[in-house]
């Protein structure tokens, strides 16, 4: 089946639709008249028809008509020029073609074709030549069928669009004589101009005709109706002009414009090569192949010298297409290697950067590729394979991969078929390398962002925690908020959410920063708003180092000026919640029986900036209740107000959670914010879970030296009832009396001893001393200073933690030992 296309417009150069047809019978009556022969003479179709041709003729043309008639029953014909009488009488040059044809119902006639010539004209001979050049020797074809659609009169040139010789088409129709083309549309054209007489001009037919059955081919026709002396049709004269080669310009430049538009729109390699492979079948191919270099899908560079010593050169499939069903089943996967022998012509092109063509295919040859799924080599003979094309894919110099190009039914590829396979993949290539780029950055970009953000929150139990992180830059993954999950002594454990201004790499490098410096002051436990406050230094600090305060307002690239933060102590052992805020919301609690509340959290200034000290509250939470923490991002969307009705939002979200927290999290995230927000986001959710009373010990001490030896005693009879082993005792035995003696020794007021059993051990002394403890190095003779030596070697970690009343130092050993 073909495709046909009608165009309308101006004819450009000469066309045969130019010429009036005229019929006569054997007499030289006017039999058939056509409205092109009434513009040119002026006669109607009732004057003309049942006229003697030769009375629209000057005197010396109409004597000659006798003899030509006479020629044309004879089976001959004429060509020359002659001077026709126009209806006002003034003298109309024509070139005129007198040949025989046959009427309607077979009855013999002559076919007359006149074409005006013009003034300057009539000084020429009367030479067969002339019309012999515009009918006979044109390059187009022409034909006068019948009402009912029967060739009665073509030209030579009308051969060349296959059917054989004009004599045997006679009496046969466009099917009879083109079997493979799509002859119902050419004759509704046909039926169409007899019906109206609306002459057709321009109507374009796509399909395999006779003289070309292995290619598409494409042919310009016209059609025009020939009437009698009533106006009635008496049959179609048309003429047929091959524009194949315009038709393949159009389709190469519609290639590439589809090319432009489907080719690149994705920064995914693999992606990027299937989406070539798509374009090109079956525009240009009926199956393509794309394999790329191994190093290209991780985003790395090509290896320079990739086959070096290599008998089998491996290739990732990145994408393939095939315009038959069986093709697919043999070929190999996407994403899968395929292995191509070193002397073959695909690793030809590989290594010189060069295309292969091969109009013919050795039938009994083994395809390049193996690899096959079914384990098979096949031959080309096998796969239906006949021509073949492979462009190396190049870009900025280096080579990539490979496109492979087969035919199987169409005609074999040409060198314009090449050059057009070149300009395809050339464009392909770049997006492809773009799409190479990109994959290397982003890698880096998402090493970066896990390097930054915790790859799993740490195991503890005071609170279940879990987490949500949705970025504004979707393609790298990297912002600038952040959450952790701190571990501190006494089975406590420290909650951050925090956000630095901005987007993208930049922004993730300063939370980085700020993430890293959060975690140190949390090692040496300081208190919430002393964090922030260090915090704040930080940030002021890194702004006057890097330049960012200048000409800006600390706004410049990877500036921590201006972040935001929430820093956050929960104590298992009495539920009580410290907390302290720098430019950021405050936490949401969800009661255990599912009413959600604010915390009313003094709002300091964002980081860097100044302005007032920060400021902590307390709050006691009851066990199972959740702790929400987010960055401002979470309540930018669905309102007027972005605090209220964002808290609004946010209420009923975390009124409707489940019991479990991890889906609880996403579905937050979820319902308050778009797939590609505006602003990243980060959302954390504490449960918080209290120690039982049996896994703590507290006793209050009295000053007195005489005490540390019932302290032993005591801390040893409660280890007992835990059911620890002789080796903890021990040591815990050490730890007390140390830490109890040097709280007698070095402070004043009260002593209290604690002992806290959960993952760890904990051993703590609190004094009412307000300076912190020294690590000392005692030489040989000296008689002290050994006491928090001994207690840094025995336990696995120790410190110190300023509370009201005083301090505290603490020691922490493992209850379980660590594998290997």
């Amino acid at each position: 089946m073909g495709r046909h296309k009608e165009q309308g417009g101006a004819r450009q150069g000469f066309d045969v639709a130019d010429a009036a047809p005229l019929l006569l019978d054997p007499h030289g009556l006017v039999s058939g008249w056509t409205a092109h022969a009434e513009r040119l003479l002026g006669h109607g179709a009732a004057e003309a028809v049942g006229r003697k041709f030769a009375d629209l003729l000057e005197a010396g043309d109409a004597e000659r008509m006798e003899d030509l008639l006479h020629r044309c029953r004879a089976g001959g014909d004429w060509t020359g020029l002659m001077t026709a009488l126009h209806r006002d009488g003034h003298p109309v040059p024509v070139s005129v073609r007198v040949a025989p044809a046959t009427a309607p119902q077979g009855r013999p006639a002559v076919l007359v074709l006149l074409s005006e010539l013009g003034d300057g004209a009539r000084g020429w001979d009367m030479s067969r030549g002339v019309l012999e050049q515009i009918v006979v020797g044109n390059p187009i074809g022409i034909a006068i069928v019948d009402p009912e659609l029967r060739y009665v009169w073509s030209n030579a040139a009308l051969e060349r669009w296959g059917g054989g010789p004009g004599r045997s088409r006679l009496g046969l129709r466009v099917a009879d004589v083109q079997p493979g083309m799509d002859s119902e549309a050419v004759e509704e054209r046909m039926r169409h101009v007899l019906e109206t007489g609306e002459q057709v001009v321009g109507y374009e037919y796509v399909g395999r005709v006779r003289s070309a059955p292995l290619r598409e081919t494409a042919h310009m026709l016209s059609f025009t109706r020939i009437e009698d002396d009533r106006g009635d049709p008496m049959g179609v004269y048309y003429t047929v002009v091959d524009v194949t080669d315009r038709h393949r310009a159009r389709q190469r430049l519609a290639l590439l414009d589809r090319a432009g538009q489907y080719i690149g729109r994705t920064l995914d390699v693999m992606t990027t090569a299937q989406e070539l492979a798509d374009v090109a079948v079956p525009g240009l191919a009926d199956f393509v192949t794309v394999d790329l270099l191994e190093t290209v899908l991780r985003g790395a560079e090509p290896v320079p010298e990739p086959l070096a010593g290599s008998e089998r050169v491996p290739l990732r499939r990145a994408g393939h297409r095939s315009l038959y069903e069986d093709l697919p089943r043999t070929a190999v996967d996407s994403g899968a290697v395929v292995s191509y022998l070193a002397d073959s012509p695909p690793v030809w092109c590989l290594t010189t950067g060069e295309s292969w063509r091969q109009e013919q295919l050795d039938p009994l040859a083994v395809e390049w590729a193996a690899g096959a799924p079914d384990g098979r080599e096949s031959t080309f003979l096998e796969l239906g394979l006949q021509s073949v094309m492979i462009v190396p894919i190049r870009a900025r110099g280096v080579t990539l991969g490979l496109t492979t190009f087969f035919r199987r039914r169409q005609s074999p590829f040409d060198p314009d078929d090449l050059h057009l396979a070149e300009d395809l993949v050339s464009r392909a290539a770049v997006c492809v390398d773009n799409a190479r780029r990109y994959t290397r950055e982003r890698d880096a970009a998402l090493v970066l962002q896990r390097s930054l953000l915790p790859r799993r929150l740490p195991d503890q139990d005071a609170v279940e925690v879990a987490a949500c992180y949705r970025p504004a830059d979707e393609l790298t993954g990297l912002g600038g908020d952040w959450y952790d999950v701190i571990p501190l002594a006494a089975a406590r454990v420290a909650l951050v959410v925090g956000e630095v201004p901005g987007h993208g790499i930049d922004a993730a490098a300063a939370m980085g920063r700020l993430r890293t410096a959060v975690r140190t002051l949390a090692a040496i436990d300081l208190p919430p708003e002393e964090v922030l406050a260090h915090l704040d230094d930080l940030a002021s600090r890194s702004a006057r180092d890097d330049g960012d305060g200048e000409g800006d307002d600390g706004g410049g690239r990877g500036s921590s000026v201006g972040s935001a933060c929430v820093y956050v102590v929960y104590d298992p052992a009495d539920g009580r919640c410290t907390m302290a805020a720098a430019g950021h919301p405050a936490p949401a609690v969800v009661a255990p029986d599912g009413t959600v509340g604010f915390v009313d959290l003094p709002q300091g200034p964002p980081l860097g900036v100044g302005g007032p000290p920060f400021e902590a509250v307390e709050v006691s939470l009851a066990e199972g209740s959740t702790l929400v923490l987010h960055t401002d991002g979470l309540l930018a969307y669905g309102g007027d107000g972005v605090e209220e009705s964002g808290r609004e939002r946010l209420r009923r979200a975390l009124e409707g959670m489940a019991r479990e927290l991890r889906p609880s999290c996403q579905a937050v995230v979820d319902a308050l914010v778009p797939a590609r927000p505006e602003d990243d986001v980060a959302l954390l959710m504490a449960r918080t879970r209290r120690l039982a009373s049996e896994q703590i010990a507290a006793w209050e001490l009295s000053p007195d030296p005489a005490v540390v030896a019932d302290a032993r005693r005591t801390a040893q009879d409660q280890l007992s009832r835990w059911g620890l082993d002789e080796e903890v005792k021990f040591t815990t035995e050490l730890l007390v009396s140390e830490l109890v003696t040097n709280a007698i020794r070095h402070a004043s007021g009260r002593v209290r001893l604690r002992l806290i059993r959960e993952r760890t051990l904990v051993c703590e002394v609190l004094d009412g001393g307000a300076s912190a403890p020294h690590l000392r190095h005692p030489r040989a003779m000296d008689e002290g200073g050994r006491g928090l030596l001994l207690v840094s070697q025995l336990a696995e970690r120790w410190g110190t933690r300023f509370v009201p009343d005083g301090k505290i130092i603490w020691a922490e050993q493992p209850l379980t030992t660590p594998p290997e």
